[in-house]
């Protein structure tokens, strides 16, 4: 999709400028099988088949703060499981301040919903569909992982989500969560408990592989190590990764490095569950 098809969203921070065009300039060049999902631009998703597929599918949904950001900017990431015989999906999803809370959670679901009813189109096993995010993505991927009461209203199985894999992911937005400002998307008082993953574990979650940069922003790092107590202490399987010398924006540029330091452990740690 072209951007000039989106609506306008609002100003970037120079940073996040920076690590638009980095992945832009990455994924320069490869194209997927778009699909919508609803009638707004950023309820999309593009699907890149394996030429020798293996079954599973790794979907995963941008960053930017809730405020910012495209399902374009995460097509960089596809060779690298392409490649290895993973399907692999970037998902859009409406934005703040026009859309808060549940809008952008709500767009997630429907985009799963899609996925699995196209596993049959690109060849992979709609029981195994795998959810991942960076930053605001991994939020996302990583509420829908834990919540149990979505799935039978979408029509789905409570397993659709086999696993989940959130690159320095927010897991909460309450007292303890170190945030020094209350993201926008949150919208109304009183939402800052449904959104966190960490408070919404409902039984058994689906495995998770935690990952976050060394040089991540402190408050998302010791919300990681928050969340894997959490997921163990509700029977979780879960594996905490640190990528060395990453900080939250180069963390995401592991997400496509074939020989780098997340692709590999991700290949691994999906061929496992």
């Amino acid at each position: 999709m072209k951007f000039e098809e989106y609506p306008p969203q609002e100003p970037a921070s120079d940073n996040a400028r920076s690590y638009g065009d980095a992945v832009m300039q990455l994924g320069a060049g490869l194209e997927g099988f778009e699909r919508r999902y609803g009638a707004d631009p950023y309820q999309s998703l593009a699907i890149f088949r394996a030429p020798a597929p293996n079954g599973t599918l790794l979907a995963f949904m941008h960053g930017g703060g809730w405020t910012n950001g495209y399902k374009e900017w995460m097509v960089f990431m596809a060779p690298a499981f392409t490649a290895a015989g993973v399907g692999f999906a970037t998902i859009g999803y409406r934005l703040a301040p026009a859309h808060v809370f549940p809008a952008g959670a709500d767009d997630v679901i429907a985009a799963v919903a899609l996925l699995y009813r196209s596993a049959a189109e690109f060849g992979y096993d709609p029981a195994r569909i795998f959810l991942g995010g960076h930053s605001a993505g991994g939020h996302y991927a990583a509420l829908l992982a834990v919540r149990r009461d979505w799935q039978v209203k979408a029509g789905l199985p409570r397993e659709v989500i086999r696993g989940c894999l959130p690159i320095s992911g927010v897991y909460d937005f309450g007292a303890r969560s170190g945030l020094t400002n209350r993201p926008r998307f949150l919208g109304a008082a009183g939402n800052e408990t449904p959104a966190s993953p960490i408070g919404n574990i409902g039984g058994r979650p689906p495995p998770f592989l935690l990952a976050y940069g060394d040089q991540d922003f402190p408050h998302l790092m010791k919300q990681a190590e928050r969340m894997e107590t959490a997921l163990r202490a509700a029977g979780g399987d879960v594996e905490r990764l640190v990528l060395t010398a990453r900080n939250h924006f180069t963390a995401s540029y592991a997400g496509g490095e074939a020989d780098g330091p997340w692709v590999p452990q991700a290949l691994a740690w999906m061929s496992r569950r």
